[in-house]
């Protein structure tokens, strides 16, 4: 398994400016003015009218519609039409074909053939998926179009005005209250982030001794509860019977993969990691990750993923290409984890696989693909699992499986919490882990650092706020744990 190139690094980056809502409106109404007037770009008029346009990208990158937000744009939509006239209705059509030819033939059918091997004929299922796409990314059709199509009757309305100062008045007023109206929207109506925990995790509550010699997690990205539950999975679903399952564990908002991994690893939310999005503007979590701790303390966390968690977790991060068939990447990215395993030899450490996300992603989480994903997956993890165990090391392990985000309908959007990305599959195996287990209390993934922290023995990340996972710790271990300590301390 190659790791990612420099090149493929930067391209992630970029791919991203594309992906995000935040940053692809502005790039896309901006690409397309210029190409609609590009015979007759009048290079002056063009500035100021971008200039004027400032307030409204600042807005809209500022308030996300997501979910049955979006169905609010169409009021702003057709204010600015009454107000400021469609003087280029030519421009909304161009610019609506070129979405379309944006989301279902470039990225929907030549951007997946070309980096995972999906059909050329893509193009036939997606644009059906892309209809049903309620998160905040360039795939949402119904949030995406009132906002091009306002910021273009905006666009074309001051670009061709001979007397631009004359509408300052109108876009003055316009502006205050598109600001307002969006303001109202999200403080009364944006109302399903998951509620975060207050206070910082409790030191107290950390075992006296350490519980695990190692701590592997396995990271199904992308993975919908219920269709995991569904699937053929065997091994997965003997792990479950076996051990610990959480059944109501939350991700976190916005549930993209880099800040879903920067909570997990962190403890603590997007507001204190400063990861906001997969488009990390400024790299590295602010505060301190399990990590951390771990190399502190004379120990090694690593963490195998894709080239996107460099941008969260810099050195800590064994990078794979994504740029794979996905029939095999996950194939290729276990056996890649025993190498990387066995070289290491780390206290802590995660794989991601990436074949179900993906899935979801180009051919939606409803169909039979997706199912035949997780059966794969079930196979690699149960190989894995056996590896370890024939090297003698599921003796001490703690083996974590879970997903970072689910999946909603559509593409398999996620990042908004609609139905099927809140509650991800999350359950915990080994000898120091209770069997037999369903937990049904409200937990977050924000507890996997601490959880981690306490399995291994180590300090908390300084800004840690989940809860350790305690309940799936066996009782009445005392004498176990203490073995535990006396092995892996050097206490005789």
């Amino acid at each position: 398994m190659k790791k990612a190139s420099a090149i493929e690094i930067v391209m992630a980056r970029c791919w991203n400016v594309l992906n995000e809502s935040k940053s692809f409106t502005p790039v896309y109404v901006i690409s397309i003015f210029l190409m609609y007037y590009a015979m007759d770009l009048r290079v002056t008029s063009f500035f100021i009218s971008l200039l004027c346009m400032l307030p409204v990208f600042l807005i809209y990158y500022v308030y996300d519609f997501p979910l049955h937000l979006r169905w609010f744009l169409l009021i702003p939509l057709a204010i600015g039409g009454l107000l400021f006239g469609v003087v280029e209705p030519n421009i909304l059509w161009f610019s609506l074909g070129m979405y379309i030819f944006f989301t279902v033939f470039f990225w929907g059918t030549l951007y997946y053939h070309l980096r995972i091997g999906t059909t050329w004929w893509n193009f036939l299922r997606i644009w059906k998926l892309f209809l049903k796409n309620s998160d905040s990314t360039s795939g949402n059709v119904f949030e995406q179009l009132p906002k091009v199509f306002l910021q273009l009757i905006l666009f074309s309305a001051i670009y061709q005005a001979e007397d631009k100062g004359s509408m300052a008045g109108e876009l003055v007023l316009f502006y205050s209250g598109l600001a307002v109206f969006s303001y109202v929207i999200h403080r009364y109506l944006f109302n399903w982030k998951p509620v975060e925990y207050p206070a910082y995790t409790e030191a107290e509550d950390l075992p006296a001794q350490p519980l695990a010699k190692r701590v592997v997690v396995v990271v199904i990205d992308g993975c919908r509860k219920e269709r995991l539950y569904q699937a053929d999975a065997p091994f997965l679903h003997k792990l479950m019977q076996e051990g610990t399952v959480y059944e109501t564990m939350e991700t976190i908002y916005p549930a993209r993969t880099v800040t879903c991994f920067s909570s997990m690893f962190t403890g603590t939310y997007p507001r204190e990691h400063g990861i906001k999005s997969n488009m990390v503007w400024d790299l590295g979590v602010k505060v301190e990750s399990i990590f951390d701790v771990l190399k502190k303390q004379g120990k090694k966390g690593v963490l195998f993923g894709c080239a996107h968690l460099i941008d969260a977790f810099g050195e800590y991060v064994e990078s794979f290409t994504a740029v794979s068939h996905n029939d095999i990447v996950d194939k290729k990215i276990m056996d890649q984890a025993k190498v990387i395993y066995e070289r290491e030899n780390p206290e802590l450490f995660i794989v991601q696989m990436i074949a179900v996300d993906q899935t979801g992603h180009s051919r939606g989480v409803l169909y039979p693909e997706y199912l035949q994903k997780i059966k794969e997956a079930d196979k690699l993890v149960e190989d894995f699992h056996g590896w370890l165990t024939e090297r003698g090391d599921m003796e001490d392990t703690a083996f974590v499986v879970m997903a970072d985000h689910g999946q909603g309908n559509g593409i398999g959007g996620h990042g908004h919490l609609d139905e099927g990305e809140r509650f991800v599959p999350f359950f915990m195996h080994g000898p120091m882990i209770a069997g037999g287990q369903r937990i049904e209390d409200f937990h977050s993934i924000v507890s996997v650092a601490p959880t981690i922290s306490a399995l291994l023995g180590v300090s908390l990340p300084d800004h840690a706020r989940g809860p350790i996972l305690k309940e799936a710790f066996k009782e009445g271990g005392g004498e176990q744990h203490e073995e535990t300590h006396r092995r892996y301390s050097g206490v005789q």
